[in-house]
């Protein structure tokens, strides 16, 4: 599988790329994010947050490539009790989500910290919940990150992973093909100042194992009760499986 960089040109790892990308985009993310989808990546991570058991009380989360906080903000603010840990490999988009946080009064459930999901720096079995939305397919290395995330699991704790993928039915694939390739990157651009974050956005959707693809990648990596379900039309996917 061809490895999909968002600065093709350049010889530095994935992972520095990414993180370079990010650090640039991180001012604008949170209002082009919105304006991109329209708001429905909103609804999307509701939806993923509502798949943690009420019943774990208080709960350990662990929210890979937080970003500027999303996640760990809805997870918060939907399980007061909840210590939440949020890790990203971008400075530019912790800061960004730690200034969120401390606005909302909600540093004493949330701490964002440095970190990179391939090398995990917490001990085994340290939490009830492992997320990511929209990181996944960031990874230099899936299998690694996903090995992580299972060892830092409790046994019986939850993976819910929120991810573009690729619409299947005609003709809404086309029409959402064309707006993610041509469209999504014209605005992307205009917004952010970054020519290549948005067309590196459709590239790495294309190139990422999707559906019953990422179902098998979860399976191989130990997790049981592996399923999917499809969001909007097949925009997105949340994924689900339990150590």
């Amino acid at each position: 599988m061809q490895e999909i960089k968002p600065y093709s040109h350049l010889t530095d790892s994935k992972k520095k790329q990414v993180k370079n990308m990010f650090d640039t985009i991180a001012p604008a993310y949170d209002i082009l994010n919105s304006v991109l989808s329209l708001g429905i990546d909103q609804r999307w991570r509701k939806k993923a947050i509502s798949k943690i058991d009420k019943s774990t009380d208080p709960i350990q989360i662990l929210d890979v490539a937080t970003g500027t906080g999303d996640m760990a903000i809805l997870a918060a603010k939907t399980f007061p009790n909840a210590m939440i840990t949020g890790i990203d490999l971008s400075e530019g988009m912790l800061k960004v989500g730690v200034e969120r946080i401390e606005k909302l009064k909600l540093q004493n459930q949330i701490q964002l910290q440095y970190g990179d999901c391939e090398e995990l720096d917490f001990s085994n079995e340290k939490f009830d919940v492992a997320m990511a939305s929209f990181g996944i397919r960031n990874f230099e290395n899936l299998d690694a990150g996903l090995s992580n995330m299972y060892r830092v699991l409790k046994p019986g704790g939850k993976i819910i992973i929120l991810e573009f993928s690729k619409p299947k039915s005609f003709p809404f694939k086309q029409i959402f093909h064309f707006y993610f390739k041509y469209i999504l990157p014209l605005i992307g651009r205009l917004g952010s100042k970054d020519q290549k974050a948005y067309k590196y956005l459709y590239e790495s959707v294309q190139q990422f194992p999707d559906y019953e693809r990422f179902i098998a990648k979860l399976t191989q990596t130990g997790f049981t009760n592996c399923k999917f379900q499809s969001l909007s039309l097949g925009i997105c996917c949340l994924y689900e499986g339990q150590k």
